[in-house]
């Protein structure tokens, strides 16, 4: 037999134990954390067309009237300067020929500055 203040004693161990154990199955499970439910970023809306660069107006009209005359035949011509019976002659050709085109570009000269 047990004696009278060991079965009290075993009678308090008993209850601690089921109080115990009680205590451990009447815990709530912790709620589970809700993972984020990740949402896509709608698209970036497109950019706005850009504008073309405006180009510089074009000036169809000639700044050169219609009725300067044409390059004339320099005298200067790889032609004649091979045909030239010397270097005296070819030296006068060149001469010629330069002087021609400093007539022709003083005129033309003349003219663009006219127009601007």
């Amino acid at each position: 037999m047990i004696s009278g203040t060991s079965w009290i004693t075993g009678l308090v161990l008993a209850a601690g134990m089921i109080g115990l154990a009680g205590c451990g199955s009447l815990r709530t499970p912790a709620p589970a954390e809700e993972t984020p439910v990740v949402v896509a970023a709608p698209p970036a809306p497109p950019p706005p067309p850009l504008e073309p660069p405006t180009a510089p107006r074009i000036v169809r009209e000639s700044c050169v009237p219609r009725s300067f005359p044409r390059a004339p035949r320099y005298p200067d011509t790889d032609q004649a300067l091979r045909a030239a019976g010397g270097a005296a002659d070819r030296y006068q050709l060149l001469a010629a020929g330069r002087l021609a085109r400093a007539r022709r570009l003083a005129e033309l000269e003349r003219q663009l500055d006219a127009c601007r």
